[in-house]
């Protein structure tokens, strides 16, 4: 069990700036890789940034590379999602999960990685 918190997220306008913080508390020992979610009505699921802890290896969509930046401190069980240059598309609901068992680089991105949700933090990007 590893209870994960959101937070961070708002109304910005378009080309702004938000930073998403993810917290998890409890047995987190067990935890290999967390990652950030999006998830909006209309569209699809989609993995926008991952990260594993051991390495540090990080993994993004196309849609946001060079404009979000996913990090995290393994030892304060937080991890981060910092969003530069918002589009209205990034408008969604932003989810944090986390998994064990050692994914490669290449799983990171699928959902089947990660077991546990946070409640979520809403993202709007409108002028």
């Amino acid at each position: 069990q590893v209870p994960l918190l959101e937070s961070g997220g708002g109304l910005v306008q378009p080309g702004g700036s938000l930073r998403l913080s993810c917290a998890a508390s409890g047995r987190t020992s067990s935890t290999s890789a967390m990652a950030w979610f999006r998830q909006s009505p209309g569209k699809e699921r989609e993995c926008v940034a991952a990260i594993r802890w051991r390495g540090g290896n990080t993994v993004y969509a196309d849609s946001v590379k060079g404009r979000f930046t996913v990090s995290g401190d393994k030892v304060k069980n937080t991890v981060y999602l910092q969003m530069n240059s918002l589009k209205h598309e990034d408008t969604a609901g932003y989810y944090c999960e986390a998994g064990a068992g050692g994914p490669i680089v290449s799983s990171l991105r699928s959902a089947s990685t990660y077991d546990k949700w946070g409640q979520g933090t809403q993202v709007t990007v409108s002028s």
